[in-house]
């Protein structure tokens, strides 16, 4: 399986978001090429700021597994992961973070700036359908506005 593939499941929970009224984000933990954990944003339907797609999954991750720490997992995740989703990421030393679309208003590179917010052994990937997934995050604000 490549990461393309990995990202379109992760882009179909962004679409559950965006169905709901949601902030189209979606991600998913995969663990030797098999997807263990999906999320999807679910901030207004909770009610809980942290109801970010990144938080969903990672806790759907650690109680499937009952660990706290996901070294040999891939999360995957429509857009750059925020401050707080990153501070979620390092705590759990997953081993390698893909995401699309890149996040200058609300991204971690926006307070973290050139600092490395993840574990030191966490690899990451950036870019992958990168228009696809910021395509979801226009479309949804232009029906706000």
């Amino acid at each position: 399986m490549t990461d393309e593939y990995y990202m379109m499941q992760a882009i179909k929970e962004a679409k559950k978001a965006f169905e709901d009224g949601e902030v189209p984000v979606g991600a998913v933990v995969v663990m030797k090429e098999k997807v263990i954990a999906r999320g999807h944003n679910m901030v207004e339907k909770l009610n809980d700021p942290t109801a970010h797609a990144e938080m969903i999954a990672l806790t759907s991750a650690f109680n499937l597994f009952g660990s706290k720490y996901l070294p040999e997992a891939i999360l995957y995740v429509t857009v750059e992961p925020c401050f707080m989703c990153a501070g979620a990421i390092y705590w759990s030393k997953i081993g390698k973070i893909v995401y699309g679309a890149d996040d200058e208003k609300n991204g971690y590179k926006k307070i973290a700036g050139a600092n490395w917010p993840f574990h030191p052994k966490t690899e990451l990937i950036r870019g992958v359908l990168k228009d696809d997934c910021a395509k979801l995050i226009k479309d949804f604000f232009k029906g706000k506005r």
